[in-house]
């Protein structure tokens, strides 16, 4: 008998249900309303929606923007840089990845003390983190997240007035070195200025060579011994075989709390335990009633926290530090004026704690299946070692030489950086991070409390002013924008120091999350000349 095939049996047609229901499950996964990114940078944001734009996820996102401001913020980060981040899956899993720049084997600590100068370079770490990151999460090809930057460095970009005026600060010191002065001077010799078309074609084919062979394009092979050439023959220590054995790290997740909210940050060479240990404290204090308590709150809490800078390394500091009893112990000293104290000596510190110009850049992703990452890239001070090789095109940061403390052979230098993430349960609510060297622990911290216990919106929180204690004083943001939102400190009754001066007290890029409507919702530092963008496949 010959079966109609205009029908089929009940097993068939359940078979055929249940198919084309886990069918349509796969080919959309997504459970939040929009992809999102928050940086530092237009194009680098614009470089992140491309990569929505084709499939790809927050990985894919934040690799495209980190190598995109490379190029068209080196004054803050570079490939010649270091690199920490933390990041959510959609399964769950929260890691991190420590790529920051390690110290040669041949190092000899010296009494000697430099700031730039070939001197001053170690291993670069930035390019074995993003690929880490793109290689173990990404989706999309290395050539697709590659794209924007290559793009930009070879067929130009124009130069925001904030960058150019960086690089004219540091124009003196740029004459020393003739790479340098090749790639950031014009053909007059003179600085970009804003406006300014800038070309690097140079960098293009060191972008290039990463993304035909990977990490290996740019530790090993002819960008390597370009490196090693030229850091050598001017007195560095790089070697070819630093550069192979270099790789980028899972890096140490660290937890605490905060309002009920699960806090989540990196161990050294991040400085997440200061992060925490500044929040739960912050967590058992009384509520400030007013912008002056606040403040003042505030500046006592972080002057504590910042004693324990340089005791990270010792596992039961660290533990004290993590530690919610003892910040409630910190807390009631600090409600009874009891803290007593010792001021660090100000002529002790490493230069990075005191340097006014806060280098970094931070940028943060999320997308529609729940991937997140919060990452913060550096060269670290403004242009870094000031040194580019001329046959490659980037900047190195500046690794030795005392400005971030003193390291043997095979040391990762530490540094304030501190991407965090905030969540209830297994759902990321707050993704952040910030630029501006020793105030990123503090702008991270204080925009947190503005968010979480004022309930001010995500740009609110951004825009108030911060403050920082520094000395014996405590400074507070005051430049125009913000002059009227201050807390209104009597000098006579406690030392401040009003400071006029833009994105002094760091620059946050964050994400949130609204449960109302199953979205993403960036902001970007009203300080700088970063953007959100969003893009929703829906």
């Amino acid at each position: 008998m010959l079966t109609n095939p205009f029908f089929m049996s009940r097993s068939v047609f359940i078979s055929v249900v249940v198919f084309l229901f886990f069918s349509c499950k796969t080919a959309d996964t997504s459970i939040f309303k929009n992809n999102t990114i928050a940086a530092a940078h237009p194009l680098a944001s614009l470089a992140g929606k491309k990569m929505y734009e084709q499939g790809g996820n927050a990985f894919d996102a934040a690799v495209a923007a980190g190598f995109t401001l490379a190029v068209v913020e080196p004054s803050m980060s570079g490939i010649g840089g270091r690199l920490q981040a933390i990041f959510h899956k959609v399964s769950g899993d929260i890691g991190g990845v420590d790529a920051s720049t390690q110290v040669p084997i041949n190092y000899k600590p010296s009494e000697d003390k430099f700031s730039t100068g070939y001197q001053t370079i170690g291993i670069p770490g930035v390019v074995a983190g993003l690929l880490k990151l793109h290689e173990e999460h990404g989706i999309l090809s290395l050539q697709k997240v590659m794209e924007p930057a290559i793009h930009y460095a070879e067929n130009g970009f124009e130069i925001l007035e904030g960058e150019a005026r960086r690089q004219q600060i540091a124009k003196e010191v740029f004459e020393q070195f003739e790479g340098t002065k090749k790639h950031f001077l014009n053909a007059e010799g003179e600085s970009f200025q804003k406006g300014d078309w800038v070309i690097q074609k140079t960098l293009a084919s060191t972008l290039k060579a990463i993304t035909l062979k990977g990490k290996a394009g740019f530790y090993e092979g002819e960008v390597a011994q370009k490196m090693v050439n030229d850091i050598q023959s001017n007195g560095g220590l790089l070697t070819l075989k630093d550069l192979k054995n270099y790789n980028a790290l899972d890096a140490e997740v660290l937890e605490g709390s905060f309002q009920g909210f699960t806090v989540k940050a990196l161990n050294l060479p991040s400085y997440g335990a200061i992060t925490i240990q500044i929040l739960q404290i912050l967590d058992q204090l009384p509520p400030a009633r007013t912008e002056e308590d606040w403040a003042i709150d505030l500046g006592e809490v972080t002057k504590l926290a910042y004693t324990y800078r340089k005791y990270q390394k010792n596992r039961d500091s660290l533990k004290q530090m993590l530690s919610y009893q003892k910040a409630l112990k910190w807390a009631k000293q600090i409600e009874e004026n009891q803290l007593n104290l010792v001021a660090e000596s100000y002529k002790q510190m490493p230069g990075s704690w005191t340097v006014s110009i806060g280098h970094t850049t931070h940028l943060a992703t999320a997308d529609e299946q729940g991937n997140v990452v919060s990452l913060t890239q550096t060269i670290g001070p403004n242009m870094g070692s000031k040194v580019a090789s001329a046959e490659l095109g980037f900047l190195y940061a500046v690794t030795l030489g005392g400005y971030l403390g003193e390291y043997k052979p095979g040391d990762r230098s530490n540094s304030h950086i501190t991407p965090t993430l905030f969540l209830d349960g297994d759902q990321v609510t707050l993704a952040i991070g910030a630029a501006g060297g020793s105030r990123i622990v503090t702008a991270v911290t204080q925009v947190a409390q503005r968010y979480f216990v004022q309930k001010h919106n995500l740009n609110q929180a951004l825009l108030l002013p911060r403050i920082y204690p520094f000395q014996d004083s405590l400074w507070i943001e005051d430049h125009q924008g913000v002059k009227d939102l201050n807390a209104d400190l009597s000098p006579t009754s406690y030392p401040v120091k009003m400071i006029d001066q833009k994105a002094r007290f760091g620059r946050v890029h964050a994400i949130a999350y609204d449960s109302i409507n199953k979205s993403w919702i960036g902001a970007a530092d009203p300080d700088w000349e970063g953007t959100v963008e969003n893009y929703s496949s829906k």
